[in-house]
């Protein structure tokens, strides 16, 4: 990729690598309703692997990113990267997708090489072979709904998700975190991905006397929510905390549609550490000023490609058994500081944020050092 450059539509296919070249399967959405994911995900990765390469690249071999589309339908995505696992083409699996797709993938490859999944998601995953780097209820959820009771008195409580793994599992973590803290979960609204009307959904949401919603919504899908939602006049009334919200969906929902709305995760473009500020740095010089923000998905996809090459030099070795007996013995540095693995998960202090706008103000931690149990 040209530096200074982020048109990465379609994505490449390294389809004749050098012959001696570290092959990883990218797995990144393209379409569907994470698509607008997609492109944030592959140029954090670029960025990784050219730093990657520039360091010597992986016991002296060049790392090369083979990009398969983790936005189709979730048995044809398996398929696609079993195929690659299963012919050789490539060494490991890294990438950020929706947990229909890895509940596919894990079971087919993950016996055969390393799977990096880096997506925040339900928690449970116990695959030997995958490794985890994302958030999960423990350590995201439950305190984020806790610091909204206590810093925003947000009790009641109504759910709207898609209906599928992620939402519905965390919706009962939710209730799980609701029945211990006295609080109430009063709807469970779920919709099917790819939804772009939302006026059912709102009218039961008004049935509903909640004063908070936890939205559980992907992608495109969150940003015709919250465009309706403030159609409907609701922000001044209820108060959203998302677990999967970027700066890139925030954009797209417009300003008048991010009043009164949360999100916590790992990672946020303002999070003013010194790891995350030169990681925006670098970002903006390669891709210039006008990219689209990496996010706390694309910035996943970064530190999926650290941590595999930080697996990859501690064991000396590419094979699978190696690379898993030093997975709990590494620290990978990236934006958001020196992460360890426990349990194949990684350990990660957690944020909340507030949208002013179309961009997010960090204003609490609210983890520090937790990983799944």
């Amino acid at each position: 990729m040209t530096t200074g450059t982020h048109v990465l539509s379609p994505p490449e296919r390294y389809d004749d690598p050098a012959a001696d070249a570290v092959r990883l399967a990218l797995v990144t959405p393209w379409q569907g309703s994470a698509g607008m994911f997609g492109l944030s995900c592959r140029m954090c990765s670029e960025l990784a692997v050219a730093e990657i390469n520039a360091e010597g690249g992986l016991l002296g071999r060049p790392v090369d990113l083979h990009h398969v589309d983790g936005g189709a339908e979730p048995g044809a995505v398996a398929s696609e990267v079993a195929h690659l696992v299963r012919t050789g083409e490539v060494d490991a699996v890294v990438g950020w997708h929706i947990s229909a797709v890895r509940r596919r993938v894990a079971p087919r490859v993950a016996g055969r090489v390393p799977y990096i999944y880096t997506a925040l998601y339900e928690g449970g995953e116990r695959t030997p072979g995958v490794l985890l780097t994302g958030e999960t209820p423990a350590n995201q959820l439950g305190p984020a709904l806790s610091w909204m009771r206590e810093q925003l008195g947000v009790r009641r409580w109504a759910v709207v998700g898609n209906d599928y793994v992620w939402p519905r599992a965390s919706a009962r973590a939710a209730h799980r975190w609701a029945r211990a803290h006295r609080a109430e979960i009063t709807a469970d609204l779920f919709v099917p991905l790819g939804t772009r009307d939302f006026s059912a959904t709102l009218r039961e949401l008004d049935r509903s006397g909640a004063d908070g919603v936890l939205m559980l919504l992907v992608g495109e899908d969150a940003v015709h929510f919250n465009r309706a939602f403030a159609d409907a006049e609701m922000h001044f009334r209820r108060t959203r905390l998302s677990t999967l919200m970027d700066e890139n969906m925030l954009l797209a929902s417009g300003p008048r549609a991010t009043r009164s709305l949360y999100a916590a995760a790992g990672y946020f473009e303002d999070l003013a550490t010194s790891d995350a500020l030169e990681f925006t740095g670098r970002y903006a010089q390669r891709f210039g000023a006008s990219a689209p923000v990496p996010s706390s998905l694309g910035e996943s996809c970064y530190e999926g490609m650290n941590l595999y090459a930080g697996l990859v030099r501690r064991a000396r070795s590419l094979r699978r058994e190696d690379v898993l007996a030093v997975s709990e013995d590494v620290r990978y540095g990236g934006p958001r500081g020196e992460i360890v693995l426990r349990g194949a998960h990684a350990v990660q202090d957690v944020y909340i944020a507030c949208a002013d706008e179309v961009r997010f103000d960090v204003v609490a931690r609210l983890s520090s050092g937790v990983s799944e149990k």
